[in-house]
């Protein structure tokens, strides 16, 4: 499909204003074909190559607007364009809207020369009458011209049988061709007619306002049957290009200026540390500085929904994916249900405009767990892993988050309880039991013991025997020294057990409340059933006394506050200390690499996010898929066209983990509070290595999914494949090293394995899809791993089958290479007319033919690619960029061979010149 990369060029905004004024109410959706008869043969020992454009007029402004042009057609007077034309119903057409036809013969594919046969013109409202017009070409004069061109209305959904009306053309082999089957009128289906097509037109609010500019396209393919099917592909920009990547920029300077504010809090620390603290504090603020001006100036770019390939490496774009898109082919074939298919593209997340000098993430962060322990004996601190520091992380989030519930709660106990309300007060209860033993167990780890002593160590009235005269501690040499770094200072005048009884004292004081809740319920029981009191007791029971519950209760629930609010105050200095150490034995290198990720994260989740909510649309009414959402998860398949060479290495590793970082992030389905496009956008939440995307639905959408879906924590299985394919590959394959692909598929495939199993253990094999192919998954499996262990070169089955193994498990593709243009466009329409041929019977015999057709004026001929069709072994071997390109590889083989190399550029150069 060649509709992948930026859409200026064929956006309807492309030529110019849109043509005609806005009809009311708007006209359904107008999608027709195209064909020529008879046209003049450019020369007596050649037909013409015929290329037919469509321009909308602007009887207005007297200007014209060039909207979409077909393939070309070659040696044929009479030939037929499987590319048709289509408007979606949002583009401004009337009845009186003037679309002209302009017919080329084009001389040369490469240099696309072309010469002017004839145009006609037509308006809308004949096309909506006649349903088929036949028109006459004329010349630049407006004399007549030999030739006419067949302008046939299609109507998607329509069934095409040997009953419908037929108008046939010739093809370059004589093969007549139908051009339009249409059924009798009233058997046409709605185009909104069902949820899934819905999703593809962008009717539902919630499509709307992810999914804006669609660009769509029609093609007439022939089966093997000889009928024909209708395809359409429809693009569009994503509106969260630069909505998530805001959304991240302001999470990461709140949990920065938050991290500031809690080393501030850590109290007097010795001067070591101190000096340690301040320089922290300066480079986050430096952090927050950086991050707050890309932010201002993304604010600053409004109605802007991608990034082109061309601003890859601009500094304040840089957390912004390149050329995302969503994509998606819909076809109606004879006697089969209509099917849609998604895919993702997008540039391969990677830091850019930081370059690729010293390798990518990957790499430098091998490099730098490899150095850190050095690094943490030069600044003395204590080293903590990856691990550690991400688990401090997600202790301090979680006291952020239950401390003020389990208040919240306390204080709705406090109210049943003034109530006297037994029921309510026994929901309370429960209630802030779960809260509380979420916030004790989270308290449970070793790390916050061993952090506060570490903590208690850099105290200033810390030992002083053990104290350097400058605050740190002592020099020591040799083992010594590493034995000291990699432990916990020793326990002096600090108490081990003193952490246990603080957190301990919570779950007491609670045990307490619940005791209390306990007598208080059945003291009440016991007056329901005694005998009718006395009057005087009925009027001392109605006078305020000590013995009310909110009174017994009161003095126990600030009990238990105090004792929250101790251990949070501790467990978080312990936290924060960790924290403080980790960043200190790392700057600069640590926060520079943090800002990488970010970078690539950004980029990841904002594509993420987008895939997301595009199969959530499309399977709103897939009970079976649901039901694998709520049990197991969805599957996110990447796939990769990086080379292994240069600075595409870089690219990928930057890609890698930033796959890796998505399988913390999470989904929730929310209602939204109305139907504005800004309450159906979706909001991120949480801190580094655990962000949640809440996607608000409208309420007639939301009623529609299962209980077990609505609000729930949906998680996210990522994947990620690489084949490079382009000649960088090529010298990677023989001269360089191809490991880092290695590892990564093989990685993946143990992740896509271990996805597979749980979804067999907790969902039944009926929640799939069903597809015309009928093999095993596990047969699929097997043989994927057989092709990532053969190791053979520029293998795309690799990535064919992970592809067909996502579909099959209800999966979100999503396909990448260095800018998201050319081969993800082979890739991509590669993979459509696939799809076609297995699951749709398009005739092998034109199986090139279609996909030449979908990739005609897209695919830049600036790459040499190559690509096997899977299960063809017919090979696209577009002519190499640059016939200077195959020294390049010589060169590595023998030095004589580069002196004589560099003699005859000298020699060429010099002639060139002269």
């Amino acid at each position: 499909m060649a509709m992948t990369g930026s859409v200026q060029s064929d956006s309807p905004k492309a030529g110019g204003a849109r043509a005609g004024p806005i009809l009311v109410p708007e006209l359904p959706l107008v999608e027709f074909s195209l064909a020529c008869q008879n046209l003049a043969s450019p020369a007596r020992d050649r037909k013409p190559s015929s290329m037919l454009q469509v321009s909308v007029v602007n009887t207005l402004e007297r200007s014209l607007a060039a909207y979409s042009c077909t393939e070309i057609v070659e040696g044929t007077r009479d030939p037929l364009f499987l590319t048709g034309v289509t408007f979606p119903p949002d583009y401004p057409l009337c009845e009186d809207t003037v679309l002209k036809l302009t017919v080329y013969d084009v001389r040369d594919r490469s240099a696309e020369t072309r010469s002017f046969l004839g145009y006609a013109s037509f308006s809308v409202g004949d096309l909506l009458k006649e349903q088929q017009l036949t028109l006459s070409l004329r010349t630049s004069d407006g004399t007549s011209a030999m030739g006419a061109v067949v302008v046939s209305r299609l109507r998607m959904g329509e069934a095409q049988d040997g009953e419908t009306e037929q108008v046939a053309a010739t093809d370059t082999t004589g093969q007549k061709h139908t051009v339009v089957c249409e059924s009798p009128e009233g058997s046409v289906r709605d185009k909104d007619s069902g949820p899934l097509m819905n999703a593809a037109e962008g009717t539902s609010p919630q499509c709307s306002a992810v999914f804006r500019n669609p660009v769509c396209k029609v093609y007439s393919f022939q089966t093997t049957d000889s009928k024909w099917m209708l395809v359409r592909e429809k693009m569009a920009e994503c509106t969260l290009s630069f909505h998530i990547p805001k959304q991240l920029l302001k999470l990461y300077i709140q949990e920065d200026m938050t991290r500031i504010q809690e080393l501030k809090g850590l109290g007097d620390l010795s001067p070591h540390w101190d000096n340690l603290r301040k320089e922290v504090v300066i480079h986050l603020g430096q952090a927050i500085s950086s991050y707050q001006e890309v932010l201002t100036e993304l604010s600053k770019m409004g109605g802007t929904f991608f990034k082109p390939s061309c601003c890859k490496a601009e500094k304040y774009l840089d957390f912004i994916p390149i050329n995302l898109h969503t994509q998606r082919m819909q076809v109606t074939s004879p006697k089969q249900t209509e099917t849609a298919y998604d895919i993702i593209t997008v540039g391969a997340p990677a830091a850019h405009s930081l370059g690729f000098k010293n390798g990518g993430l990957r790499r430098q962060l091998v490099r730098f767990e490899a150095e850190k322990k050095s690094f943490s004996t030069t600044y003395q601190c204590i080293y903590f892993s990856p691990e550690d520091t991400a688990k401090a992380r997600g202790v301090l989030a979680s006291l952020s988050q239950l401390q003020p519930l389990i208040f919240s709660l306390a204080d709705q106990l406090m109210q049943a309880a003034q109530q006297r309300s037994a029921e309510s007060l026994k929901e309370a209860l429960k209630t802030l039991c779960d809260t509380t033993e979420r916030f004790v167990h989270a308290l449970k780890d070793k790390l916050v013991k061993t952090a506060l002593l570490a903590l208690h160590a850099a105290r200033p009235d810390y030992v002083t025997d053990c104290v350097g005269t400058n605050g740190s501690p002592p020099r020591e040499d040799g083992p010594a020294l590493l034995k000291r770094q990699n432990s916990v200072p020793p326990r002096v005048d600090y108490d081990e057990e003193e952490w246990d009884r603080v957190w301990t004292n919570v779950a007491k004081s609670l045990n307490c409340i619940i005791a209390m809740v306990d007598r208080l319920q059945e003291s009440d029981n016991e007056q329901a059933v005694s005998p009718e009191p006395a009057l005087a007791d009925v009027i001392t029971s109605h006078t305020p006394d000590a013995d009310g519950w909110q009174e017994k209760i009161y003095p126990l629930v600030v009990t238990l506050k105090d004792c929250v609010m101790e251990v949070v105050d501790r467990a978080k200095k312990s936290m924060t200390f960790v924290l403080l150490q980790e960043v200190a034995c790392s700057l600069p290198q640590g926060l520079l690499l943090r800002q990488r990720r970010d970078t690539v994260f950004s980029q990841a989740l904002t594509a993420l996010s987008c895939g997301f909510i595009t199969r959530l649309n499309a399977g709103m009414q897939d009970g079976g898929f649901l039901r694998q959402l709520h049990l197991v998860g969805v599957l996110a398949q990447f796939e990769s066209l990086l080379s292994t060479y240069s600075e595409e290495i870089g690219m990928l590793e930057d890609m890698e983990v930033g796959i890796a970082d998505l399988h913390t992030v999470t989904f929730k389905i929310t209602e939204a509070k109305s139907s504005d496009v800004v309450d159906l956008q979706p909001k991120v939440c949480g801190w580094r290595e655990c962000y949640t995307v809440e996607v608000p639905l409208p309420r007639c959408m939301f009623k529609l999914l299962p209980a077990e879906v609505r609000g729930q924590l949906l998680h996210v299985y990522p994947v990620l494949f690489n084949v490079g394919i382009n000649q960088q590959q090529t010298l990677a394959e023989r001269f360089g090293d191809i490991s880092l692909q290695e590892r990564i598929n093989q990685k993946s495939l143990e992740n896509l394995e271990n996805y597979y199993k749980s979804l067999s253990d907790n969902s039944p094999s009926k929640c799939l899809p069903s597809f015309q192919m009928q093999t095993n998954l596990e047969e699929l499996l097997g043989t994927l791993s057989q092709h990532i262990a053969s190791r053979k070169k520029k293998n795309v089955e690799i990535l064919w089958l992970a592809g067909v193994i996502c579909r099959r498990l209800n999966g979100i593709r999503f396909t990448s290479c260095k800018s998201a243009k050319d081969r993800t466009s082979m890739s991509v329409t590669l993979e459509q007319c696939s799809l076609l041929r297995d699951e749709h019977q398009l005739d092998s015999e034109h199986f090139s033919r279609a996909l030449d057709c979908m990739r005609s004026s897209r695919l830049s001929r600036a790459e040499s690619t190559h690509w096997p069709v899977p299960e063809t072994g017919s090979i696209a071997e577009p002519k190499p960029a640059s016939r200077h390109f195959y020294p390049v590889a010589l060169l590595l083989v023998s030095s004589h061979l580069l002196v004589v190399w560099l003699i005859l550029s000298l020699v060429f150069l010099l002639a060139k010149y002269q």
